[in-house]
């Protein structure tokens, strides 16, 4: 009886248990603070996973402010490039934040949450510790860049600038200002504008601008050569490195050049792998080998607002002109039509090959052999087995350039002339999955 008068006993309720920081957002007076969460299992290692959410969180009460003055600031226009920054500043914030503390930590059968908090006077004692170490060694390398400039080393000045950029590009929005050859100047702005002023004064060219070659490049005499001078001393820029690439259409260019003596280096066509008629090759001023290596998402962002020395070619190119000829026979027998041939055809027409009947006037000859042969029978199923060869010759030197064979090709069928049929499409298919970009790959070289 007792027993049956006894109050029922509720479990407690979820939510009472969990601690106050986590039923409403945390404020401590002079601190940021984060909260992270993380779910348990999975093998993950959620503590760690909970940590990052909280310094995540933390961060994200820091604010980047651009002065107005700051060299971020010529660039206010382009809202989404602010923004940008803006990302990653904070992320790389996050990993490189210092003497936070764990206030606390709580978990349930599921989940794993951490409350974090960092000191902002702490917090800003330490950046403003490391902008000065930053500030002197841009000044620094600022210096240097204009010894380098004032004793005609030019390259060894833009890099010392490009040094000086990345020793203060967390800090491009900050109007941070430094002496330097006796005047006051925005240290950030200042290496930004020389950087500039140096690419200004490269002029780059190309000769010839406009070329007409064919997608086999090989058979295309011609040399494109880029030239690289000073414009204000009007003397060849030596050992200037340049890159090239596609601009529109594709292919492969060889990437990488220094200019000689002379401030020229030859550009390196490899192959045309676009059908457009009209292509482009842009060669420019490869400020990433001038900057040096391990370049940051900053310096990625920044570059791109560089006015950087390019010169373009223009590629007007000429479809290859092919003569086709084929004997295709099926047990023996010329074939009333030629499948190969046609699907052949069809795959170097959309390609990008032109076709004529007249031999002398093509640059390769395609030539096509293949015939069926009878094999087994078993029960109603009749065997057949296709073998053909493909050869490419170019007409003006007469040389094979390739060849593949279509070796037994097995096809089935309720007689031999239904089997050499399925032996036919098969090949068919062989040709334009297995060989075509083999075939394309050797022709067009």
């Amino acid at each position: 009886m007792l027993a049956g008068c006894s109050p029922k006993v509720q479990p407690p309720d979820p939510e009472s248990l969990k601690p106050a920081w986590l039923k409403t957002v945390p404020y401590q007076d002079g601190y940021y603070t984060g909260i992270g969460h993380s779910l348990k299992g999975n093998d993950t290692n959620y503590i760690q996973a909970a940590k990052k959410s909280a310094l995540e969180d933390l961060i994200s009460d820091i604010k980047v402010n651009v002065s107005s003055t700051s060299v971020l600031s010529q660039f206010e226009a382009d809202k989404k490039f602010t923004e940008q920054y803006e990302q990653i500043i904070k992320t790389t914030t996050a990993d490189e934040i210092e003497e936070f503390e764990l206030v606390e930590a709580w978990e349930d059968a599921s989940n794993y949450w951490v409350y974090y908090r960092l000191s902002i006077a702490r917090y800003r004692q330490i950046k403003e510790e490391q902008k000065r170490n930053a500030t002197v060694l841009a000044t620094d390398y600022l210096q240097k860049a204009r010894d380098a400039e004032r004793a005609g080393e030019r390259l060894q000045s833009v890099s010392y600038y490009f040094q000086a950029f990345r020793s203060i590009e967390k800090y491009l929005g900050e109007a941070i200002r430094v002496t330097i050859d006796g005047k006051d100047v925005l240290l950030a702005n200042e290496i930004y504008a020389s950087i500039q002023s140096t690419l200004d004064k490269i002029s780059l060219r190309v000769d010839p601008s406009v070329i007409e070659l064919n997608r086999r490049v090989q058979q295309s005499a011609q040399t494109v050569m880029a030239k690289a001078f000073y414009k204000d001393i009007n003397k060849p820029a030596v050992a200037l490195p340049l890159v090239a690439a596609f601009e529109k259409g594709a292919g492969d260019v060889f990437p990488n050049y220094r200019t000689d003596q002379l401030g020229q280096s030859k550009i390196l066509l490899n192959k045309i792998g676009s059908k457009d008629l009209e292509q482009t090759v842009g060669v420019q001023v490869d400020i990433d080998a001038l900057s040096g290596s391990g370049s940051s998402p900053i310096y990625t962002l920044v570059a791109r607002t560089l006015n950087v020395p390019t010169a373009q070619v223009a590629l007007k190119v000429q479809r290859p002109l092919v003569y086709l000829t084929a004997e295709e026979r099926s047990l023996g027998v010329s074939k009333a039509t030629v499948q190969i041939s046609n699907k052949l055809r069809n795959l170097l027409a959309n390609n990008g090959f032109e076709f004529t009947d007249d031999k002398r006037k093509a640059d390769l000859w395609f030539d096509i052999q293949s015939d069926s042969e009878k094999g087994s029978v078993t029960g109603s199923i009749y065997v057949t087995y296709l073998t053909g060869v493909i050869k490419v010759v170019t007409v003006k030197e007469n040389k094979e350039i390739y060849a593949t064979t279509l070796d037994r090709i097995k096809g089935y069928g309720l007689d031999y002339d239904k089997s050499s049929i399925d032996a036919y499409a098969k090949a068919m298919d062989t040709l334009e999955k297995d060989r075509m970009n083999e075939l394309l790959n050797t022709v067009l070289q």
